[in-house]
């Protein structure tokens, strides 16, 4: 047991360097052995965390820097895991913000910055990539300072301490011109300037429970700060809900603490300290563990509730079960509730239909984020376009706002601003920084969807965009959809280079020749705004001075390739997303042309 504990968060942007500096912390102070093989970015364990270069999830760590403890708490940078965040700096005692060097702060920092500064903590500000080449570290502590001011910091808040770093290289200075070799600096100022955790061993056992895993052996494990007392295992332990009422008594079957990467088990666990507890089948983030002598809850931040929902279906294509491992529907189920028990903002509810599961999220990429992981697991089905979640409010439909913040260069900032006042959207500022604008606006969350590809087009790449949930407000209308049709295929079969050759002039394919394709299949994005059925499995009629077809005489554009968020983004309520470990096809929802037509004379009359 180490009676010196400092809990930190480190928290930013996505992309300014917060696991690369952690995996230096690990390495320097002698967590890992001197002939130890260890991948960049370890504490990003997941393979999309790795290829995307952003913390999907929070991970918890500890070192040890002489007789302290350090523990250390990864968290994500992206708005759609702001939750993740928001719970995790209940958890710690201090927060390290760390800013690059060259981009200043960005709308995430905000956000974060924000909740720290709430929560009464004096951050420790790293100013990270002093190295590039466009590093401008004076800028941007100027920046930070406006930051928070603007935040209505303390004065003890204003007064933060500075670290330069190069995260990747494993250096902190003082100051710029220092010329330190390695990461003492911020191990020093963390033991300094962090507070020790109140450790009151004598009251009664309190724990908030600020995450959640799974373990096949021991089910649901919570994971917080013992907030007072002390517990030992085979302990019985009651189990309150944020409410405080009690959902269960049952005894600790385990106990664990971090040490590196590695979670050991333990005896028992002492104020101060993060831990791990296995025992209770129904713990769920912002519950408290308590001793039965004090039943009382520990108070816990409401986090940001799912505003936006896919169904999730069994694949019924013609080529259901041709690539996937798991493609029934038990298999599907089993999976999404496994997800349901870990993920704190997804939520999983059956439908009428046991083929059909709703799976509502915080946003598009939380989403993308679960089908892309599911389809490497090796799993098959089918998604639909998102929807967001109404409420009845005094009789009244009301639906999720949320509030968006773009930064964009002086010259694009018109077409953001059309694009989304034709989202519904209302512009509450615009502020000028240099050559840029910060566009402030409250738009509905369905407004949004697809918003973020068109914005990157119209910006040229450079435009910037953080959203958050602001609050539900009336409904605010019809909201122009998709403008194109979709050019579909007609049979089944091979796509030929003879058929897209003379159907170039409708628009744009989605497929290439010699791929396999069925009847209902989007083949490709029209250039107009209805549907259009096409053979795009046509062979050229041979004769006997011509037996082959030869590909080299034909000139055909390159199918448009999109990526699994593009597709998500693209289909419109009468289409399905089907997807595979190896493919993703865009498809209708009913194949066949003539339930096609019914279907939507139907809902004309409807």
């Amino acid at each position: 047991m180490y009676k010196d504990i400092r809990n930190i968060a480190i928290i930013a942007h996505v992309d300014h360097g917060k696991t690369t500096l952690v995996d230096q912390m690990l390495k320097q102070s002698g967590t890992f052995r001197e002939n130890e093989d260890v991948a960049e970015r370890v504490m990003d364990s997941g393979d999309l965390e790795r290829e995307k270069g952003i913390t999907i999830s929070s991970k918890n760590t500890a070192i040890k820097w002489g007789e302290t403890k350090i523990n250390i708490v990864d968290t994500p940078g992206h708005a759609d895991f702001g939750g993740e965040v928001e719970r995790i700096l209940k958890m710690v005692n201090g927060v390290i913000i760390l800013v690059d060097a060259a981009e200043g702060p960005l709308p995430q920092t905000k956000f974060v910055l924000r909740k720290s500064l709430q929560l009464g903590y004096e951050p420790i500000v790293v100013i990270n990539k002093i190295d590039r080449k466009d590093a401008r570290p004076d800028e941007v502590l100027n920046e930070i300072f406006d930051l928070f001011v603007m935040l209505d910091a303390t004065n003890d808040q204003l007064d933060f301490p500075i670290i330069y770093a190069e995260g990747i290289n494993g250096i902190a200075k003082y100051e710029l011109e220092d010329d330190n070799e390695d990461l003492v600096p911020l191990f020093d100022t963390i033991i300094e300037q962090i507070p020790e955790p109140e450790q009151d061993t004598d009251a009664p056992f309190k724990m908030l429970v600020s995450s959640i895993d799974w373990n096949d052996y021991v089910g649901r494990i919570g994971i917080g700060r013992v907030e007072q007392g002390t517990i030992k295992q085979g302990q019985q332990i009651a189990l309150l809900d944020s409410d405080g009422n009690l959902k269960e008594k049952a005894k600790a079957t385990k106990l664990f603490t971090f040490n590196g990467l590695k979670r050991e088990p333990v005896e028992e666990a002492e104020a101060g300290d993060i831990f791990a507890l296995a025992g209770y089948g129904k713990v769920d983030i912002g519950d408290t563990l308590t001793a039965a002598s004090d039943m009382t809850a520990i108070e816990y931040p409401d986090i940001d509730q799912p505003t936006m929902a896919m169904f999730f279906r069994v694949n019924d294509s013609p080529f259901a079960g041709l690539e996937g491992d798991y493609v029934t529907s038990n298999q599907l189920k089993d999976r999404l509730m496994r997800e349901d028990r870990i993920n704190v903002s997804i939520e999983v509810t059956q439908t009428d239909n046991p083929d059909i599961y709703k799976v509502s999220g915080r946003g598009e990429l939380q989403l993308a984020i679960l089908i892309e992981t599911m389809r490497r697991e090796g799993y098959e089905f089918s998604v639909s376009r998102p929807e967001v979640l109404y409420k009845e409010i005094d009789g009244q439909r009301h639906e999720p706002y949320e509030e968006v913040v773009v930064d964009v260069h002086q010259d694009y900032s018109n077409r953001v601003i059309d694009n989304l006042q034709q989202r519904k959207g209302i512009m509450t500022s615009m502020t000028q920084e240099g050559d840029n604008n910060r566009l402030v606006f409250k738009v509905p969350s369905r407004g949004l969807i697809g918003f973020r590809s068109e914005m990157l087009t119209e910006t040229r790449g450079t435009g910037i965009m953080h959203q958050q949930f602001d609050c539900y407000e009336p409904y605010a209308g019809d909201i122009r959809g998709r403008n194109s049709g979709t050019l579909v295929a007609l049979e089944k079969g091979e796509v030929t280079s003879y058929s897209l050759e003379g159907l170039q002039d409708r628009g744009t394919f989605l497929v290439s020749p010699g791929e396999r394709v069925y009847e209902g299949q989007v083949v490709g994005i029209n250039n107009r705004s209805d549907d259009l059925v096409v053979n795009v499995v046509k062979k050229k009629n041979l004769t006997n001075h011509r037996e082959t077809q030869s590909k080299d005489d034909v000139k055909i554009d390159p199918a448009k390739d999109m990526s699994l968020e593009q597709c998500i983004e693209f289909i419109d309520n009468d289409e399905l997303l089907e997807v595979t470990p190896q493919s993703l096809r865009i498809r209708k929802k009913y194949l066949d042309f003539n339930e096609r037509k019914k279907a939507k004379k139907q809902k004309e009359f409807a």
